[in-house]
């Protein structure tokens, strides 16, 4: 990457034309773009076989932070103990987390080729989903809380004590809990089904990532924060975190979460699918015009001219790299135009999601011919009308 990266900078520069193309600004551009295009590639490959073999080696990492967990819970167990006595509750909190975190090595290993026990919550972009860590997370806490009154219920040698914990598993009593463990696993679903359906009706755009990232919860796909995606984490994060405590003072029933937290985490849980129903849109092209360089003099748009495209959501959101801009194609008429990768010191001036240039072929037949761009997403965009003049 650190080589890639030198040699766009080099070539906003200026440096390391060949003296073949460096007397015309269209074919130092076109060669400047193909090498930039074929390094890219090369990057882009090498990211991809890294992804994968990173992706391979998470699941130890998982199964090493839920065994961590595990230890912690020990050591506060034992400490908080000091005084107070070690209680069936304690032993039944431990051999719960055991169990739990026996399951999640297991489910490591046998889904060790595809993230161990995150694999569940990796998308279908190779990102982490928000919603299904969210769901999966409350999921998880409570098989915990189940197992927890099981243990206690094995444990338990009277009567009385048997059937307080059995009502403890009243639905009276956990009404709140159930109610969102219920919503989040809903939109779980249906934010897939959404993000699906947006993808094939050309509404959305997606592209693939390299791999899974844990800022990939809190962002949207070009990784900027995402005020929908922050908010539902922090809500929920601050639910669990209740109700975990709720099921530390009282082991002996499903936590009681009170309804007017429910309701936050209910309305956290609709912000961000109204987000996921907001964002996105299919690119456009709003004008097309000639491109023109000082001392030019103006004129019709002739075969071999740069037109200059201006629209919005042209690269797509992750697909900033140049692998991805390179895939950008111009069709005008029946001629298929790759757009031409023009380096700047940090970045590129050609293309970007508002404006793109690319030549006229020869190709072309004058007369009046119809403009689309493809992003690198596979998304159309809407057909322009253009007149070339010979």
């Amino acid at each position: 990457m650190a080589e890639f990266l030198l040699k766009r900078d080099e070539f906003a520069a200026g440096q390391g034309l060949p003296a073949a193309v460096a007397h015309s600004a269209s074919a130092s551009r076109q060669w400047v773009s193909e090498e930039l295009t074929q390094s890219a590639d090369l990057v882009a490959e090498r990211g991809r076989a890294e992804g994968a073999a990173w992706l391979g080696r998470l699941w130890w990492r998982t199964a090493c932070v839920v065994w961590a967990a595990v230890v912690l819970l020990l050591l506060g167990q034992a400490l908080t103990a000091i005084g107070a006595g070690w209680t069936s509750a304690r032993t039944a909190g431990l051999l719960a987390a055991v169990v739990v975190a026996g399951a999640l090595t297991a489910a490591s290993w046998f889904h060790r080729a595809r993230g161990g026990a995150l694999a569940p919550v990796i998308g279908e972009d190779n990102r982490l989903s928000t919603s299904r860590v969210v769901a999966g997370v409350w999921v998880l806490f409570l098989a915990y809380a189940v197992l927890v009154l099981v243990g206690r219920l094995a444990a338990a040698s009277s009567h009385g004590e048997r059937d307080a914990l059995i009502s403890g598993l009243e639905l009276g009593r956990g009404a709140g809990v159930v109610t969102v463990l219920a919503v989040v696993c809903g939109i779980g679903v249906l934010v897939r089904r959404v993000v699906g359906v947006r993808v094939l009706g050309q509404r959305l755009q997606k592209v693939r990532a390299d791999r899974p990232r844990a800022a990939d919860v809190l962002t949207d796909d070009s990784g900027r924060g995402a005020f929908s995606d922050i908010q539902y984490v922090v809500i929920s994060g601050v639910a669990v975190l209740f109700a975990a405590v709720r099921l530390a003072r009282r082991p002996d029933q499903l936590p009681d979460l009170p309804w007017g937290l429910a309701v936050v985490v209910l309305v956290s849980a609709g912000t961000y699918l109204a987000g996921k129903y907001a964002e996105g849109g299919r690119p456009v092209i709003l004008s097309v015009v000639r491109a023109r360089e000082a001392g030019d003099l103006d004129g019709p748009i002739r075969t071999g001219d740069d037109v200059e495209i201006r629209g919005a959501g042209f690269v797509p959101p992750g697909a900033g790299g140049a692998d991805r801009l390179s895939r950008m194609v111009v069709r005008v008429g029946a001629v298929n135009v790759r757009v031409p990768l023009v380096p700047v010191t940090g970045g590129f001036r050609n293309p970007t999601d508002a404006v793109l240039t690319v030549p006229v072929p020869v190709d072309v037949e004058p007369g009046r011919v119809e403009v689309q761009v493809v992003t690198a997403a596979g998304v159309e965009t809407n057909a322009y009308a253009i007149e070339v003049t010979e």
